[in-house]
């Protein structure tokens, strides 16, 4: 029961998408916007620590885009749909795995165009995609907890915006120094630890926001 219904909140959240698809359009106009500007701007001329920096400033602000609007159709009528016929367990997962994948894609297409416009300058591709995905996993976990709090407040895109940079900025830390790791090709060695307490934090992450958004649900 809990993975057919879990199945079908995900295929509503993918058709939902696809149908007005005026969030993926925004993304993707904000990201290549971003980048082609960059690109006039450092003409390829860019040193690592900048390239890494910017990367992930529009990374951040597309995760914010993406997962920001996760509650704002669960208003009225369809809110109390959705209490009575849904376990709050299975109804947040569903929003987590939803902007989980929504945000690796974008994720993987921004850094298709940012390296082809600004350049390739990673020297360890594994570390770094074992980084991204992380990351979009630890963003997607804070972020989808954040949208369910400013949904209950008058204004919710301020209230995202707020909320969610400090509990960002630990994952935040560990993933630019990660990343700049993998663009120098340091060692695995000196990145393992990093990468642990990277993983633990996301852990964390995700059990508290399965613990604390039944209290929310209830609301």
């Amino acid at each position: 029961m809990f993975n057919r219904q879990l199945l079908a909140l995900i295929k509503k959240e993918f058709t939902l998408e696809f149908r007005q698809k005026a969030s993926l359009g925004g993304v993707l106009v904000y990201v290549i916007a971003t980048i082609f500007i960059s690109a006039l701007t450092f003409n390829k001329i860019i040193a690592p620590a900048v390239w890494n920096a910017l990367f992930w400033i529009i990374f951040l602000f597309s995760a914010i885009t993406i997962c920001g609007k996760s509650f704002t159709k669960e208003s009225g009528g369809a809110a109390l749909h959705n209490y009575v016929i849904y376990k709050p367990l299975t109804f947040f997962a569903s929003k987590l795995i939803y902007n989980f994948i929504f945000l690796l894609t974008i994720s993987l297409i921004t850094l298709f165009f940012y390296s082809w416009f600004i350049g390739y300058l990673i020297s360890n591709f594994t570390l770094f995609g074992i980084v991204l995905v992380l990351a979009c996993l630890g963003f997607s976990a804070i972020l989808t907890l954040m949208s369910a709090i400013a949904s209950k407040t008058d204004n919710t895109n301020t209230m995202m915006s707020i909320l969610s940079f400090p509990v960002l900025i630990p994952v935040l830390i560990l993933v630019l120094r990660i990343s700049k790791q993998a663009i120098d090709g340091l060692s695995w060695s000196v990145s393992t630890d990093f990468l642990l307490i990277l993983i633990s934090v996301n852990a964390i992450c995700i059990v508290l926001s399965i613990l604390l958004f039944p209290y929310l649900w209830r609301a």
